[in-house]
Order: C-alpha cells, then structure tokens, then sequence
C-alpha cells in the first residue's frame, strides 16, 4: 500500500486521510475549534467554492443563506465515510469523486482553519505537519477495520472513556447509530454498514476492539500503511 507522494489519487478509490498538528501540538483545543473544523469540512466538500470561509462569515445572513444554496448544487469532492477530529490530529475516510479532489479538500480545509487558529493565537507558520498522510483502501476488510479504527480513536487514544464514545461529537460514530445529527455532515454510511445486518450490529463489531491497546498491533497494518 502506497503512502503520501507516492501515491496517485483514483476517482471512485477509497482512502484513509490523516495528519496530525505540527510537533505534535494539539490543534483543536476547545469546542469553538472543534465547530470550525466541522463547518469547515461541510462548506470545502465542494467543487466550484466562489469565496474563502473566512470572507463568507462576512456577508448578510441573506447572502450565506443563497451562497449555501449555490454550493448545495454543487457536486461534492468526496465521499465521507467517516472523520474523527481528536485534539492533535483528524482521520478521514473519503472516496474520490473529481481529479485531484483529495488533495483539494485537504488543502482547502488545513489551510484554512491554519489561518484561522493563527489569527486567533497570534502566530504565524503552518500547524499541520507538511504532507497529509494516505492510505489506499484495497480490501473489503481494510475497509471496515478502517471505520473502526476511526470511531475508537477518541478512546483508544484516552481522549474520553468507552462509555463517552456515543456523546463524542467530533466524529461520524454516533450518526452511524443514527443518534448524531448535530455536526450535519453528509456521509455515506451505506459503504460500511452494508456490511452488517443492523447498526447494532455495526456498533458490536466496533466496541469489540474497544481494548484497543492489546488489538491494536493485528489491524495496524491495514490502516496507517
């Protein structure tokens, strides 16, 4: 499995995009941060953007009102299977749908909120480490064990504790069991679950490797290589 700059984006392949805050910081400190970056994933999640986020906080209500409606009719640039924003790094499970449409995204959104965390905090340079990390998606089962690898990471990383892991807003896992319509992201959750008889069943197969620290060495080659 090919990894960063060797690897060629496909449209219609499966990718697990990751990066993480430069020397380690946290990136995604409080909760307004955590709702930028959520905004800022709907908003970029298309072709054709006629403005930055930044200049469309600035208009009328009026105006962001019609230039959501405009952008709503655009195509999107991928898929969402899945995300989870933790508080150094975030994980993204995406399918191409456009020419170089993953590198656009990720673009568009760490640039971005890089330039909103540095006006906030005074400071300036990147926040993100230079080239995101990627990860082709081959298989049937790297395919699910990615979705679950994603929606544990909030515990296994001991951010929250299991019994967190459906309140944690900053990932897909909660819209999955159709409990999270908070963040409003649009996902393509048939992918995955169509792999399983019921959402329960689906949340079974994730909280199963819940001890992830003793589990983790087994699935790790199909999610970060």
């Amino acid at each position: 499995m090919a990894t960063n700059r060797k690897l060629v984006f496909q449209n219609g392949s499966l990718y697990h995009i990751f990066n993480r805050g430069l020397d380690r910081r946290n990136v995604f400190q409080d909760t307004r941060e955590l709702h930028r970056a959520i905004e800022l994933i709907n908003f970029y999640n298309h072709k054709d953007i006629p403005i930055r986020y930044s200049q469309f906080l600035q208009l009328s209500l009026e105006a962001r009102d019609n230039t959501l409606k405009r952008l709503s009719e655009n195509e999107s640039l991928v898929d969402v299977l899945a995300f989870c924003l933790m508080p150094n790094h975030f994980h993204f499970h995406f399918r191409q749908k456009i020419d170089n449409s993953v590198s656009t995204f990720i673009a568009n959104f760490t640039n971005s909120f890089t330039k909103y965390f540095n006006a906030k905090y005074k400071r300036i340079g990147p926040l993100f480490e230079g080239v995101f990390k990627a990860v082709f998606v081959e298989s049937d089962d790297q395919l699910i064990h990615l979705s679950r690898y994603i929606h544990i990471n909030p515990v296994a990383s001991s951010v929250i504790n299991r019994d967190q892991l459906l309140d944690y807003k900053w990932s897909s896992y909660s819209a999955y069991l159709a409990i999270n319509k908070e963040n409003k992201i649009v996902l393509d959750k048939e992918t995955v679950l169509s792999f399983f008889k019921t959402s329960k069943q689906y949340e079974e197969f994730v909280l199963d490797q819940i001890d992830y620290g003793k589990k983790y060495e087994k699935i790790k080659h199909l999610i970060l290589e």
